[in-house]
């Protein structure tokens, strides 16, 4: 999990840039921010990079979007 809370674009999508990597192929990450433009900068970063956007859910900590790694 990425804990973006509080963090302005495009920090959020920065970090998930970073953290993916460390991933192995299939797995998934759960990015939590409140921003408001990461629910539209993290599903448009998974399609330029060819990753699965699984989603988002609003849990008590706030947002959170799920990436899947696909290579």
């Amino acid at each position: 999990m990425l804990d973006c809370l509080g963090q302005r674009c495009p920090l959020p999508v920065i970090a998930l840039a970073r953290r993916l990597p460390d991933l192995p192929v299939g797995a998934v990450v759960r990015v939590l921010a409140d921003d408001p433009a990461a629910a539209v900068d993290i599903p448009a970063w998974c399609r330029m990079r060819g990753q699965d956007f699984l989603g988002t859910v609003t849990g008590p900590d706030g947002p959170a979007h799920d990436v899947r790694r696909t290579h």
